[in-house]
């Protein structure tokens, strides 16, 4: 049975990204997909935040409702859940990379001192790692082990 879309609470495009996947545990899960190639449950629900069970299950749940994710079944096991960002999922990743820049630059421990190399290409020209990000991501691969210095 699938779900009816919440009405938006008004239309202003901050807003609608932010009931879309403005959550921080959502946004946790796009970089999760997108750095380290996780696609399932279990491989979020490892991810060093420390996760509750019934948070990870409802935001993925929210972002597959938002067409942000799809879920299909494992081919080996049924009940095992395979996420994959979709076409609008993918749309995010340079909104991603912006985040991270301006993360970097006021966190003076962030971690994005450990792919350096990344962040120079974001800073450059956003647009065209993102599009090389993507065709990574998309392929199911997580993109930050090729970057790391």
């Amino acid at each position: 049975m699938k779900r009816q879309k919440k009405k938006l609470r008004s239309h202003c495009p901050v807003n609608y990204g932010l009931e879309a996947f403005g959550d921080r545990w959502a946004l946790l899960i796009l970089r999760d997909i997108i750095f380290r190639g996780k696609r399932t449950y279990g491989e979020f629900l490892k991810s060093e935040e420390g996760w509750s069970t019934n948070i990870l299950a409802a935001r993925l749940d929210h972002l597959v409702e938002q067409g942000i994710l799809e879920r299909e079944g494992d081919e080996t096991d049924g009940r095992k859940g395979i996420y994959t960002l979709t076409q609008k999922g993918l749309d995010l990743v340079p909104v991603v990379f912006e985040m991270m820049l301006w993360s970097a630059k006021y966190d003076s421990q962030s971690q994005a001192q450990r792919i350096p190399r990344l962040m120079e290409l974001i800073r450059k020209d956003n647009r065209k790692i993102s599009k090389r990000a993507i065709e990574q991501v998309a392929r199911g691969e997580g993109i930050v082990g090729e970057y790391l210095e």
